[in-house]
C-alpha cells in the first residue's frame, strides 16, 4: 500500500520537497517558533466572549489578558491569588510541574519528564491560559517556562548575595529575571526572525507610527489579534517529530499530525498531538524545534497563503480537545476570515495605503480573484500573501511586520516595568552560549528540559 502525507505523518518531515511541494518549509527559522510565537500571542490576548458567527465590535471587545509581555499566563494573579499553580514545599515560590509517569521507558538514557500539573483524576490542566494545552508542543513550552521560574529561583536562592532575602523576596527577583530574559528573547530572536532586523531596529530608533499605545491602558489593535498576528497559521507544519524516542527499548521516535481529526478524542494517548492528554511518550525533544547545533533541528513552513491540510479539520467537533473551538467550524482559514468579517477590519490594500507602504497590485493577487479578492484581500490573507511576495515567505512584509512590530516594542515600552524602560542597556545575566546574549536554545537549557540525546 502507497504511504500518503494525509496518512503518514513521517513523510512531510523526512522528505517535504516530495511530500509537501505546495507548502515549501523556512529555511531561517526553525519549527519552535511557531510554538514561540503562539505563546507570546496567549500572553497577550485573550477573548472567549466574541462567538464565530455574530457580528462583533470591537470597541466592546474585551481583552482578559494584561496587554503586557508579563507571563501572566504563567503566574496567573501570583501566590496569593492563583495558589493552585505554585509549589511552597521547599521553602520557596516555585510553580508545579508533574512527572510524567513511564516516561523514562520512552526516554533516551532514561530521563524523566515533565508535564502541566492536572485536576487529580482528570486530565484537566492547572495552568494561567487554558489554551496552552492546545497541543503537546505547546503545553510543553509551558512546562519550561514553569522550569525556567524553578531553575531561576534556585540560582538566586544558592547566591550568598540573596542570603538574607526572604522567599517572597525571591520570587519577586526571580519572576523579574524570568521576564526580562522573555523579553530579551522577544526583541532579540523573535521579532528580528519574524519581522527582520532592520525593522527592529526602526521600531527601536524611531519609535512607534502608527500604533496609538496608552501607557496606562494600553489596547491591542484589533488589525493585529485579528489580522497581523494570525500569520503563524501558515508556519504550522503538517506533523512533528515529537522526540527520538528509544530504540533500545523498542520505542520508535514519536511522529504525529498536529492535529488529527479521526482520532477518538477520548483516546488517553491518541496518534496525533492535541493537548489535554497524559501519557509516557507525550514529551518533546527540544532539539527538533531549535538548533542546538547538532543538525537534528527541523524547520517550519514559510509564511505565505498556503496552510498545512490538518489546520483544515481541527478536532472539537467530535469530543473533547482542550483550547481548542467546539462550534463545529473546523477550517482554520474559515475561522480567521469570519472573523475578519464579524470584525468589520478594513481590507489589506486600505489599511496598506492608509499607512502609506507599498500595496500589492492585481497582478500579484492574481490567484484571488476568482474568489473576487484581488482588489478587497481581508487582513490576514493579504499580510500572508505580502510576505510571500515581497520576502519569500522568510519573513512578513512591510505591513504585517510594521503592525506586529510595532504592538510588541509598543506595548514592552508602555510597560514601566520591562527592560526596555526601566532599564533600557540592560542585558542577560543567565548562563548562555554567548555571554551578553540569551536565546531560545539558552532558556531551555537552563530550565533543564533539554536531556542529552546520546
Amino acid at each position: 500500500m502507497q504511504k500518503n502525507i494525509l496518512t503518514d505523518p513521517v513523510l512531510s518531515i523526512t522528505n517535504p520537497e516530495v511530500f509537501s511541494p505546495n507548502n515549501p518549509d523556512n529555511p531561517s527559522m526553525t519549527a519552535g517558533m511557531t510554538f514561540v510565537g503562539q505563546f507570546l500571542d496567549h500572553d497577550l490576548t485573550f477573548d472567549p466572549n466574541s462567538p464565530l458567527l455574530e457580528k462583533t465590535n470591537p470597541k466592546k471587545t474585551t481583552n482578559f489578558r494584561t496587554p503586557k509581555f508579563d507571563l501572566d499566563s504563567v503566574y496567573g494573579g501570583g501566590p496569593e491569588q492563583s495558589p493552585e499553580l505554585y509549589d511552597l514545599s521547599s521553602g520557596f515560590i516555585k510553580l508545579r510541574v508533574e512527572t510524567i509517569p513511564g516516561s523514562e521507558e520512552f526516554s533516551r538514557n532514561g530521563a524523566v519528564r515533565f508535564d502541566l500539573p492536572r485536576v487529580p483524576g482528570t486530565m484537566t490542566a492547572l495552568l494561567g491560559d487554558r489554551r496552552n494545552d492546545e497541543n503537546v508542543i505547546l503545553s510543553q513550552l509551558h512546562v519550561a517556562m514553569l522550569m525556567f521560574h524553578n531553575a531561576v529561583t534556585d540560582r538566586l536562592q544558592a547566591d550568598p548575595a540573596h542570603a538574607g532575602d526572604s522567599a517572597q523576596e525571591i520570587f519577586k527577583k526571580a519572576r523579574r529575571q524570568v521576564r526580562w530574559h522573555y523579553q530579551w528573547i522577544i526583541v532579540h530572536e523573535f521579532l528580528p526572525l519574524t519581522i527582520g532586523q532592520a525593522r527592529v531596529d526602526d521600531i527601536l530608533q524611531r519609535g512607534v507610527r502608527f500604533y496609538d499605545v496608552d501607557d496606562d491602558r494600553p489596547q491591542i489593535p484589533i488589525e493585529f489579534s485579528v489580522g497581523a498576528y494570525r500569520f503563524g497559521h501558515s508556519q504550522i507544519r503538517p506533523s512533528y517529530r515529537l522526540n527520538f524516542g528509544r530504540p533500545d527499548h523498542g520505542h520508535s521516535p514519536f511522529f504525529a499530525f498536529i492535529f488529527d481529526d479521526a482520532q477518538d478524542p477520548n483516546d488517553p494517548d491518541p496518534n496525533d498531538l492535541r493537548g489535554g492528554k497524559r501519557a509516557p511518550r507525550r514529551f518533546v525533544d527540544w532539539q527538533t524545534f531549535f538548533n542546538f547545533g547538532d543538525g537534528n533541528f527541523r524547520p517550519n513552513k514559510k509564511i505565505d497563503s498556503k496552510l498545512s491540510s490538518v489546520v483544515m479539520l481541527l478536532p472539537g467537533s467530535r469530543g473533547p480537545a482542550p483550547g481548542l473551538p467546539g462550534d463545529g467550524v473546523q477550517s482554520l482559514a474559515s475561522r480567521n476570515l469570519m472573523r475578519h468579517v464579524n470584525f468589520g477590519i478594513p481590507s489589506g490594500q486600505v489599511i496598506a495605503r492608509r499607512m502609506g507602504l507599498p500595496v500589492l497590485t492585481q497582478a500579484q493577487l492574481e490567484p484571488l480573484a476568482s474568489y473576487g479578492l484581488d482588489r478587497n484581500t481581508p487582513l490576514w490573507l493579504y499580510i500572508m500573501k505580502e510576505a510571500e511576495v515581497m520576502e519569500n515567505g522568510l519573513r512578513l512584509g512591510p505591513v504585517g511586520g510594521q503592525i506586529v512590530g510595532e504592538v510588541f516594542i509598543g506595548l514592552l515600552k508602555a510597560d514601566e516595568t520591562s527592560y526596555l524602560t526601566s532599564r533600557p542597556n540592560w542585558t542577560p545575566v543567565l548562563p548562555s552560549a554567548i555571554p551578553g546574549d540569551f536565546r531560545m536554545t539558552d532558556l531551555l537549557t537552563f530550565a533543564g528540559v533539554v536531556p542529552p540525546l546520546n
